[in-house]
């Protein structure tokens, strides 16, 4: 955790995550101070814990990046999707409204049924499939109920430091180099959505923010990819070429909780503001470049 006292304004949860710690890093190189806490340091569904947090940092923005991710696992426990999801957010959007604070809050594609066949906008209906989307949606209900001056981001597909598709692709490449009959890889090919960087999504919540960005918005990198051709990319970049794909459909693998198809995001909202994300494609070519091989790093 960093230095905890008055932080130039900057309070970030879930920064042991992929997109908090890419927060936290995206606010030391502008030369901020950050207090930035784990899920192990704080518990954001303790409404006390957090109220004497924010009167030790006295921040102007707390950035939420703290969630329950696991989409099969709030399924499975739609208690603690509700707690982590959606009554942590509520919570916190009444605490910083009493501490004069602002609120960033993250949320997600997976608020959208997956059937449309356009890239979504923030005013597209929302029809969440599964407790992890229905938990999101009311989280970042509530944050924009408490407070005209709250900031909610929507992103997909997020990959950054720690466990993502794209780390888990590369994994599985590595393991059919050591042991050839693992192989080939099954990857869905009607899955689409926005791959989006953490780095590069820290960056365009700050530049957001720093310009002004109320109410809500999406924020992803650019373009769109199923999982197929994303997986397809990430092992082009990253030296296996050679290694074949088999294309599969979301029904032939049945998982607890249902994904939408379709849901790439329509930035334009925040472009227009100046937060504009490179495309998906050499964002993912920069994570694979800058990040160990599996091998590499014994994972």
């Amino acid at each position: 955790m960093s230095d905890p006292t008055p932080a130039d304004g900057w309070f970030v949860t879930g920064a042991g995550g992929q997109l908090g710690s890419a927060l936290v890093a995206a606010l030391a190189r502008r030369g901020a101070r950050a207090a930035g806490f784990s899920a192990s340091e704080l518990d954001v569904a303790d409404a006390a814990a957090v109220r004497d947090a924010l009167a030790e940092v006295r921040p102007a923005w707390l950035l939420n990046a703290a969630a329950y991710t696991d989409v099969d696992g709030c399924e499975r426990d739609p208690v603690r999707a509700k707690t982590v999801n959606a009554q942590a957010p509520a919570v916190l959007a009444e605490l910083c409204r009493a501490a004069g604070a602002r609120l960033l809050h993250v949320s997600t594609d997976y608020v959208f049924d997956g059937r449309g066949q356009r890239p979504l906008r923030e005013d597209d209906p929302v029809a969440p499939l599964s407790e992890y989307g229905r938990s999101k949606l009311a989280g970042e209900r509530a944050v924009l109920a408490a407070s005209p001056d709250s900031t909610v981001v929507r992103t997909s597909w997020v990959f950054g430091r720690g466990k993502n598709f794209i780390a888990s692709i590369r994994a599985r490449a590595a393991a059919i180099r050591s042991d050839p009959s693992l192989g080939p890889l099954r990857v869905v090919d009607d899955q689409i959505g926005s791959p989006t960087y953490a780095s590069d999504l820290a960056e365009g919540i700050l530049e957001l923010l720093e310009r002004g960005g109320r109410g809500l918005y999406h924020l992803a990198n650019r373009g769109a990819a199923s999982r197929l051709e994303l997986a397809r990319f990430t092992l082009d970049a990253a030296g296996h070429a050679d290694l074949e794909i088999v294309p599969v459909k979301t029904a032939d693998y049945p998982l607890p909780a249902q994904r939408p198809l379709y849901t790439a995001l329509d930035c334009g909202r925040a472009e227009r503001l100046g937060a504009v994300l490179r495309p998906w494609q050499e964002a993912v070519a920069a994570y694979v470049a800058s990040s160990p091989s599996p091998a590499a790093s014994g994972r």
